[in-house]
């Protein structure tokens, strides 16, 4: 069972290495932080048993209550924008299988992730634990408010996208701190970086158009124009 077992982490391994390779830095992600935490964490442990076969394929894939678990190279394109150096609080709202919050603790001092599923939430949790990851929690709770109490945050990450980013969620950013989050709506969706340059000041750069499944709860944008 012991040297089964042996194999097919090395396996596992081999194939991540290769993912790592061909899908992520050859496609131009070079933050080693974020190429050490692809390598590390195992993304068929954030999976259904029936669909393990396919972790290392560049796809979304389904996991519980119709959501998805994002393709490998949007999730690290994503963290690599975030510039972790190790030390950073993170908040992430939208939990969905836990992946994400994997990687994000790998390259973070400590990550508060919010969940408002509780299937989503209770699976998160078990995956993260059986993926060895002890500096991400998991609170089932309406992310559309943040974390205040805990605050302020490095990095706010949104597993999702919103129509626009509340202001009462941009002040649970320190000063120089990023949000990074799919903002619009259809059809056009924005990968959105606001960076905190000081206690008044915010400056956006949209790096490129995305998509993703809408987080609950947050406001519409007012349909009023002057």
């Amino acid at each position: 069972m012991k040297s089964t077992t042996a194999k097919t982490v090395a396996r596992s391994e081999k194939i991540r290495e290769r993912m790592v390779r061909e899908q992520i830095a050859s496609r131009g992600v070079r933050d080693p932080r974020v190429l050490a935490a692809m390598r590390r964490v195992p993304r068929e442990k954030f999976l259904r048993e029936s669909l393990e076969e396919f972790a290392y394929q560049d796809t979304p894939l389904p996991i519980e209550s119709d959501q998805t678990i994002s393709q490998p190279f949007v999730v690290a394109y994503m963290t690599e924008c975030l510039r972790l150096k190790g030390g950073e609080k993170v908040l992430e709202i939208g939990t969905g299988s836990g992946y994400l919050t994997a990687l994000l603790a790998h390259q973070a001092q400590r990550v508060i992730s919010l969940e408002i599923n509780p299937e989503l939430a209770r699976t998160a949790r078990a995956n993260l634990q059986r993926a060895g990851i002890h500096n991400a929690e998991v609170r089932e709770f309406d992310g559309s408010v943040g974390a205040a109490a805990e605050g302020p945050f490095d990095v706010i990450v949104l597993g999702g996208c919103v129509a626009e980013v509340p202001q009462s969620l941009l002040a649970q950013l320190k000063v120089g701190g990023r949000l990074l989050g799919i903002v619009g709506q259809e059809p056009v969706m924005r990968a959105t970086l606001i960076t905190r340059s000081s206690e008044a000041e915010f400056q956006t750069r949209q790096p490129w158009d995305g998509s993703a499944p809408n987080l609950l709860n947050f406001p519409a944008p007012s349909q009023f124009r002057f």
